[in-house]
């Protein structure tokens, strides 16, 4: 029986190619869309989900309230994790995290990587898995230093690291005590190195201070320690061992890191689990359109398999077996489409990682992978053959074999109504995708307020701090930079805030969290920014200017300072306060999102601390030959270190990295959901005109122009798609309306958006169902008639 069912497959498959082609295509493009986006939300929801201690891993947050509103954030003090693991025996481990960039030399080998600095506890409370070494000691000694597998291979290739020297930052020498596998793909941490934090204290970066957040604190729970009993533990740690009153900590579970870490006023509010629940939406979308198209078209040619329905039932065939026979049939070609989809899948995979910056893979080794994938094609072969099994074993034998059954008559209501569903989907991510590409835009011109051309900045590695006079006199006089600014951090990104200042007519209630920035002169200048009232911090003709203050108009507005120019600003009481005075007000520049207003700003004077050197390049040089020019001179004074610089625009680009992913991600599976549907149409416009040939023969003869059968076959097909586009744009609406509540700097959604829409939804239609009405129109009427 088995066997007789697949030869009438097979059968129908060849003898209707163009139609068993669309359903094979459309199914295989539903099928490889949906199968990329859930590879990429199931590498999503597996992130940081891997470490078995998982259920008692959190990290610790602070909050406090900042302009009336209850502000959490996750940057720690160094000293609470040291504290709280002496203190609470709630605490099994705690280990501290913070970055370490350092140049690794190995005899003329040379390279900086990305590390960690961290606890000897890291290892033994995450599940990162050493293949050399023993975790429990790996990180005990101050020079003790544990690498990935990758990073081995850079410094020593093949060899066995374990034992061997490396050194850092030109004068620390390390042994190698533990290689790591390397980082999965679906994990927060990125690092190719961890340093005890030992050697963080030696070198003078390790704090006693309760004010300074700046690193990150984890903590393993003991076994039957809940989370709100830890929490009652450390509510008021910081304000139990210093004068800080007002900032209260909490614990952020290990299984919320990545996809529940938005806060608003003090509440988890989301995070990428929406874009997440967003994408599975759209690849459940995407499979319902693919099994639409195979249940229209299948129940388009209810038709040519009438007659082998009602000879099987009149000699003796029941309405189960039929039903289990076109199932049979549409589970096989989705299992076809299957086969292709994996091949296409595999054949994309490069790009779609690149393009969602992922590594995603087929596990094909994994059994479970198999079972998925099983269950997967066969549930879309069950759902795109339900309908079609259902209606096709309804025929009654006596009205078919007689000649009096009308499918079309029958089908009419059921077939527009998936039509209309199937473009309402399509629709909708048009509406979207415009959108989404709209918001960034929009964004991408908000002016900066500073000029991004020819700046560039550096770190200040190794020498440079100790040159940076020698340096910065060079680079101008060799005509390689106009401008030379040193600052806390690069002018797209901030790395300090702080609170707790004083200000003429300020009152204890008045806390606000200030940006600092830092800069020893030029800062005007160099980055091009706006001056409103004063002047520029100038430390060479103003010897005071060690303590001078720039403040921006988002700064003078909270403050109510209506003459800010000369005015003194204070942080903390009786000998430990500090004084700066303000020289300048600044225009408002954007330096963190670009999407959010800009934040309430102090740029300090040239008594704070510096990491970074800007320079702006000079005009009149090429690109090249100023950072030739630069190159030499930083070579000069630092001269074991490699000449590294970054373009601000360049940088200032990848703040919108996730929304332009987003809006390609949407446009491509917008695309091809367009493309899937038309298929559709197209398959359903030319099995109409096939079946209306007579019809179209006798018309021409009685005097019918090619344009009036045109419009004739185009109109039906026509009313449904606008019939989907008034479904479509309240849902889109509504849908984008909700995206755009979590950007402050927005757009608003006017006609415009839904009238590109309509126009490209129709002009789309048109062309997929015009080319088979024209087609038929074409036709010569003697042969459509001639058996008449």
């Amino acid at each position: 029986m088995l066997k007789n069912y697949l030869k009438i497959t097979w059968r129908n498959l060849l003898r209707q190619k163009t139609f068993s082609l669309i359903n094979i295509l459309g199914l295989t493009i539903g099928m490889a869309s949906a199968a990329l986006i859930l590879l990429w939300v199931q590498n999503e929801l597996s992130f940081d989900q891997f470490h078995e201690k998982g259920d008692r891993l959190y990290s610790v947050y602070n909050r406090s309230k900042f302009d009336g509103k209850l502000w959490c954030w996750e940057t720690t003090p160094k000293v609470m994790g040291r504290v709280m693991k002496a203190e609470l025996p709630q605490m099994e481990k705690v280990a501290r995290v913070t970055n370490a960039n350092f140049l690794f030399t190995i005899g003329d080998k040379r390279l900086t990587a990305n590390g960690d600095f961290t606890d000897a506890d890291f290892l033994s409370m995450f599940s990162f898995p050493l293949i050399s070494g023993d975790q429990k000691t790996a990180l005990n000694d101050i020079h003790n230093i544990v690498i990935t597998e990758k990073f081995s291979k850079k410094l020593f290739g093949e060899a066995n690291a374990i034992g061997k020297t490396v050194k850092i930052d030109s004068n620390a020498y390390f042994k190698v005590t533990g290689v790591m596998k390397d980082l999965p793909n679906n994990t927060r941490f990125d690092f190719e190195y961890l340093l005890p934090w030992s050697y963080l204290k030696k070198i003078g970066q390790d704090d006693e201070y309760w004010g300074n957040n700046s690193i990150q604190t984890f903590v393993l729970l003991k076994p039957g320690v809940t989370e709100a009993n830890a929490n009652a533990v450390i509510e008021n740690f910081t304000k139990n061992h210093s004068d800080t009153k007002d900032i209260q900590q909490f614990l952020h579970p290990a299984g919320k890191w990545h996809l529940y870490s938005r806060f608003e006023n003090g509440k988890i509010t989301g995070g990428n689990i929406e874009k997440v629940k967003v994408f599975t939406l759209i690849a459940a979308l995407i499979l319902i359109i693919a099994c639409i198209n195979f249940m229209n078209l299948s129940t388009a040619r209810s038709e040519s398999r009438a007659r082998e329905v009602g000879i099987r039932k009149t000699v003796g065939a029941l309405r189960g077996s039929l039903i289990w026979q076109f199932l049979g049939e549409s589970v096989l070609i989705a299992t076809i489409a299957g086969i292709f989809a994996v091949i296409i899948v595999q054949v994309s995979m490069s790009g779609f990682n690149q393009l969602t910056q992922k590594q995603l893979f087929i596990p094909y080794n994994n059994p479970y992978f198999w079972i998925v994938a099983l269950g997967f094609i066969l549930v879309t072969g069950l759902i795109s053959g339900s309908y079609p099994a259902l209606y096709l074993s309804s025929f009654k034998p006596v009205a078919v074999l007689k000649g009096t059954f009308k499918a079309a008559n029958a089908l009419v209501t059921p077939r527009k109504l998936l039509v209309i569903v199937q473009f309402t989907f399509a629709v909708i991510l048009i509406i979207c995708t415009i959108i989404i590409r709209r918001q960034l835009q929009y964004a991408q011109d908000r002016d900066t307020g500073y000029k991004k051309d020819n700046l560039v900045y550096s770190f200040m590695s190794g020498e440079i701090e100790k040159h940076y006079q020698s340096i910065k006199n060079e680079l101008l006089s060799s005509g390689a930079a106009t401008s030379v600014s040193k600052t806390n951090s690069p002018i797209t990104q901030r790395y300090s805030d702080s609170w707790g200042f004083n200000w003429p007519g300020s009152t204890p209630n008045n806390k606000v969290d200030f940006i600092i920035y830092t800069t020893d002169g030029s800062l005007v200048k160099t980055m091009g920014l706006k001056l409103v009232a004063g002047r520029d911090i100038d430390p060479v003709n103003y010897p005071t200017d060690s303590t001078a203050l720039l403040v921006n108009e988002a700064s003078v507005k909270i403050m109510n300072l209506k003459d800010p120019v000369g005015k003194i600003i204070t942080q903390g009481e009786g000998k430990d306060a500090k004084a700066w005075h303000i020289v300048g007000v600044i225009k408002d520049f954007i330096i963190s999102s670009p999407y959010e207003p800009v934040q309430h700003m102090l740029i300090q004077g040239p008594s704070s601390w510096f990491n970074i050197i800007h320079y702006k390049l000079n005009n009149a040089n090429t690109t090249k030959e100023n950072l030739r020019r630069a190159e030499a001179i930083f070579k000069k004074y630092n001269p074991d270190y490699p000449f590294e610089y970054n373009f601000v625009d360049q940088e200032y680009a990848k703040k919108f990295g996730d929304e332009q992913r987003m809006g390609t991600l949407a446009s491509l599976f917008a695309g091809l959901t367009i493309v899937i549907s038309c298929l559709g149409l197209f398959g359903l416009a030319a099995y109409m005109a096939q079946n209306r040939v007579r019809e179209i023969g006798i018309r021409k003869v009685l005097g019918a122009s090619v344009t009036s059968v045109t419009a004739l076959l185009s109109r039906d097909f026509l009313k449904l798609v606008a019939i989907s586009f008034c479904i479509a744009a309240p849902l889109a609406w509504y849908l984008m309306f909700q995206w755009l509540k979590g950007y402050s700097y927005r757009i608003s959604i006017n006609i415009g958006v839904f009238i590109i829409a309509a126009v490209l939804t129709l002009l789309i239609s048109v062309l997929t169902v015009s080319y088979q009405a024209i087609k038929a129109a074409l036709a010569n009427p003697v042969k459509s008639l001639k058996g008449e």
